[in-house]
């Protein structure tokens, strides 16, 4: 974060997947997730000038080696947050889970975040008081553990004091002044990836609401019109995270690709189940690609049409990348190591199961 991917860097991890020109795997390296940006970008602060210079000699650098679309995010502190990494579903797999309770318990009782309590209500602070007394000194730290890993870089190395500092470079930075510093980042770089001929898109926030007192501008459909129409540009676009945006349950897929489809650069494709809401927020799992809120074969039919209106308009990005994302650890996922959310059987089911979806909406 902050600084420049060489162009031998980028080399080599394109000929890992690529492989040797006399070999090559069949691969090709089309996105790049993340380039990211650093929190003193977000923020204006610091060494946030120099950052800013760095970042568009990564993307010269990028595209010098052929790939077109770089995703990012704009989320302050943690690129995302959730509560349990390996929860049990079933049929015997585990999955991430964000628990409101267990999260406000952390909040409000281990991190001990000034102004924690305005945040959450009355009933909702009595269950999170009674879920962390309950809870042993090993569990506690669990959890703890559990949500700094969406801490960029080397979470492992973060503490509680550490975790403060980051959320006091926000003190005095709200929504409006957040989504100012977007509109600044991207007024510098979206012209410099045009010229270059990228495609950047911005991934949402995860969970879309806000946590630890930190302002939230990209979790809507209407955040994200205004991140296109702030700077007008077929560099400035979206990454579609079905499972992130799919926590609100305002968020309509269908409405989102009709009303916003030119721009999208990327989607992921994965799913959630909500539980009660508190106030706007909620508990939730990252359910199978097909069993979540989320309707994904509307979804899909819908991300098919704009595919076909851009081929029709001879656009040359006609075909949107996408991935599963996320999925459920199963079989030997569960005795592998892995990143957190990022299983081989489950990720290749979800995948199956989508690529199924496309061959029957193709066939329609």
């Amino acid at each position: 974060t902050g600084a420049v991917w060489p162009k031998a860097e980028i080399a080599r991890r394109k000929s890992e997947i690529e492989g040797p020109p006399d070999a090559p795997s069949g691969l090709t390296w089309d996105v790049v997730e993340s380039l990211p940006v650093s929190e003193a970008i977000k923020t204006r602060s610091g060494d946030f000038r120099a950052h800013i210079a760095a970042y568009c000699d990564s993307l010269h650098n990028l595209a010098e080696a052929g790939i077109a679309v770089i995703c990012y995010n704009f989320m302050p502190v943690l690129d995302w947050t959730r509560t349990d990494l390996r929860a049990r579903v079933p049929g015997g797999g585990t999955a991430m889970r964000f628990d409101l309770v267990d999260f406000a318990g952390f909040d409000l009782h281990v991190l001990a975040r000034d102004g924690a309590a305005d945040d959450y209500p009355p009933a909702l602070r009595d269950q999170a008081a009674a879920r962390i007394a309950a809870m042993d000194g090993a569990t506690r730290d669990a959890l703890a553990r559990n949500i700094v890993a969406g801490l960029p870089g080397s979470a492992d190395h973060w503490t509680l004091a550490d975790v403060r500092g980051a959320l006091g470079r926000y003190n005095g930075i709200d929504a409006t002044q957040l989504r100012a510093n977007l509109v600044a980042f991207l007024a510098e770089v979206v012209p410099v990836a045009e010229a270059l001929g990228l495609r950047l898109c911005c991934h949402p926030d995860d969970p879309p609401f806000a946590i630890l007192g930190l302002p939230r501008i990209v979790s809507t459909q209407a955040d994200y019109a205004a991140l296109v129409g702030a700077v007008p540009s077929p560099a400035n676009g979206i990454t579609l995270c079905t499972g992130s945006l799919g926590v609100d349950p305002a968020f309509d897929p269908v409405a989102f690709v009709t009303a916003l489809g030119p721009h999208i650069h990327f989607v992921h494709l994965r799913n959630t189940l909500r539980e009660a809401l508190h106030q706007g927020r909620c508990s939730f799992t990252e359910s199978a690609h097909l069993a979540g809120d989320t309707d994904m074969v509307a979804t899909i039919r819908a991300l098919m049409a704009e595919q076909a209106r851009r081929a029709a308009e001879g656009r040359t990005d006609h075909v949107i990348p996408m991935r599963p994302d996320h999925g459920h650890a199963l079989l030997s996922d569960l005795d592998r190591p892995m990143m957190p959310g990022y299983p081989l059987i489950g990720r290749m089911r979800g995948l199956a199961e989508l690529r199924g979806v496309m061959a029957a909406c193709s066939g329609s």
